[in-house]
């Protein structure tokens, strides 16, 4: 298995790791921890398709497994800010809908003999979400450890909430409007 796989395995074991850190108010600067967390797994999201453009290590099995790791950490995320009232359910409703949509079509593709890979629509999405996570994180931290109050947090996760849904929409019409060049519907 080369590296970028490896990040991208990384990535997916991250996640529960971030999720209990999240969630275990009984560990001391837990949002902090799950913050440094969820930071060091996006972050492998970049270095692994850098990784693997540089030095051409692009595998299929990359190209399947790179987005389902970036769903699982984005969908555990946003899962844990709805629990905490940061996130509307239409929101969530909305990224998983795109995100088994575009799942279901690169199944098809897969089994017609093709790979669709992620385009740049789908990139910025996902870069999207993980900033803002981790913006939100570190607000929700900063409040937690009485560094400062967060004036209108509701207000601010709800802003930035809404302007993933409208990424991860406009990235899946554009991923099954493209999705048509390659695949044949009628099979």
């Amino acid at each position: 298995m080369n590296l970028p796989n490896k990040l991208t395995i990384i990535r997916i074991v991250l996640t529960p790791v971030f999720l209990f850190l999240f969630t275990a108010s009984f560990v001391p600067h837990h949002y902090l921890l799950a913050l440094i967390v969820f930071a060091v797994a996006s972050l492998t999201d970049f270095a692994d398709g850098k990784i693997a453009r540089k030095h051409n290590l692009i595998t299929n099995f990359g190209k399947i497994a790179d987005p389902i790791a970036d769903k699982i950490l984005t969908t555990t995320v946003l899962l844990c800010f709805m629990q905490m009232n940061l996130c509307s359910i239409w929101v969530i409703l909305i990224v998983l809908a795109r995100e088994f949509t575009v799942s279901a079509i690169r199944i098809t593709a897969a089994s017609q003999g093709s790979v669709i890979p992620a385009n740049i629509f789908g990139k910025i999405k996902t870069a999207s979400q993980m900033a803002f996570s981790v913006l939100l994180l570190a607000l929700i931290m900063f409040a937690d450890e009485g560094a400062f109050t967060v004036p209108h947090l509701e207000t601010i996760s709800a802003v930035l909430m809404w302007i993933i849904a409208v990424l991860t929409a406009v990235s899946g019409v554009i991923y099954i409007k493209d999705s048509a060049k390659v695949i044949d519907f009628s099979k």
